[in-house]
C-alpha cells in the first residue's frame, strides 16, 4: 500500500495501472481507523491489485481533485476501484469491508 499526496502521483497512478484501488482516509475519524484495518488487511493479503491511500487531512487539493474529476460526492473514509482509468466502485464509511474490497475487485 502506497501513500499518494500530490495530483501528479495519482495520475501517475492512473496510467501505470489498469486496476487499482484507493482509500481517502481522515486520521482523525475512529470510522476511517477501522476502515482503514479493513483496507490494509485487504490490499497486504491481494497484492496482485495495486492499493493507494491518501490522508484527507492533509492531502485535501488531490482529495478535491478526485471528487471533481470523477464527479462522486466527497466522503472520509471513501474507498474506490478504478479500472482503465475510470471510477468501476466506490463505497464509504462502514461499507468498507475486507468483503467489500473482494467482492468489488472480483467482479
Amino acid at each position: 500500500m502506497e501513500r499518494l499526496n500530490t495530483k501528479e502521483a495519482f495520475k501517475q497512478a492512473l496510467q501505470e495501472n489498469e486496476k487499482m484501488l484507493l482509500l481517502k482516509h481522515s486520521n482523525t475519524c475512529p470510522i476511517s481507523a477501522d476502515a482503514y484495518e479493513q483496507y490494509e488487511k485487504y490490499t497486504n493479503e491481494n497484492s496482485d491489485v495495486k492499493a493507494y491511500y491518501l490522508v484527507v487531512q492533509e492531502d485535501r487539493p488531490l482529495s478535491n481533485e478526485i471528487a471533481e474529476i470523477f464527479e462522486v460526492k466527497h466522503e472520509s473514509p471513501q474507498a474506490f476501484l478504478f479500472v482503465n482509468k475510470e471510477v468501476a466502485w466506490h463505497t464509504s464509511h462502514r461499507k468498507i469491508t475486507y468483503d467489500t474490497l473482494n467482492e468489488a475487485v472480483q467482479a
